[in-house]
């Protein structure tokens, strides 16, 4: 057993809640989140960081979670789609892609809103050129491109008080 892969006691926020976990520092988050936590809104696509399927947020920073492993998330916040928005209410990003009709088989569309998430947090009024910037290492099998850039457009006219 080496260092990296020995278990340790780790202490951090997922979806605003903490959690004290035992688990190798080098044990992948999505692993963490969709095995141990039970959030499968955070899916495995390519395992390389490339597609984009299991983005959450790390610091509110947008993050590969495939490719973070748990050993650096010790005091962090960690938000997936389950906690974007209190469970009562829908995050802007949310409303968009419900709005729009965005999805189509709909297993990419978690990364790509929190990937939208985080880049509305930044700039809240991206132009096409910066959503296009922002999503480029989101990828949809299905094509949906057109409606994703417009959900993140919308989404962030929900967010400057645009309307429902």
């Amino acid at each position: 057993m080496t260092a990296e892969s020995s278990p340790v006691q780790l202490d951090f926020t997922v979806n605003g809640a903490g959690h004290v976990v035992r688990a190798a520092k080098d044990k992948p988050l999505l692993w963490l989140l969709r095995d141990d936590l039970g959030l499968t809104a955070t899916k495995y696509g390519c395992g390389a960081g490339l597609c984009g399927a299991c983005t959450v947020l790390v610091g509110g920073e947008a993050r590969r979670a495939c490719q973070t492993p748990v050993g650096t998330l010790a005091g962090k916040a960690v938000t997936t789609l389950e906690g974007l928005a209190p469970p009562d209410a829908l995050h802007p990003v949310q409303q968009a892609w419900l709005e729009l009709n965005v999805a189509q088989c709909g297993y990419c569309q978690a990364g790509q809103m929190m990937s939208a998430a985080s880049l509305l947090k930044h700039n809240p009024a991206p132009t096409a050129t910066e959503i296009d910037a922002a999503l480029a290492g989101n990828l949809c099998r299905c094509g949906s491109y057109p409606r994703i850039r417009q959900a993140v457009a919308r989404a962030a006219e929900l967010m400057r008080g645009g309307q429902a």
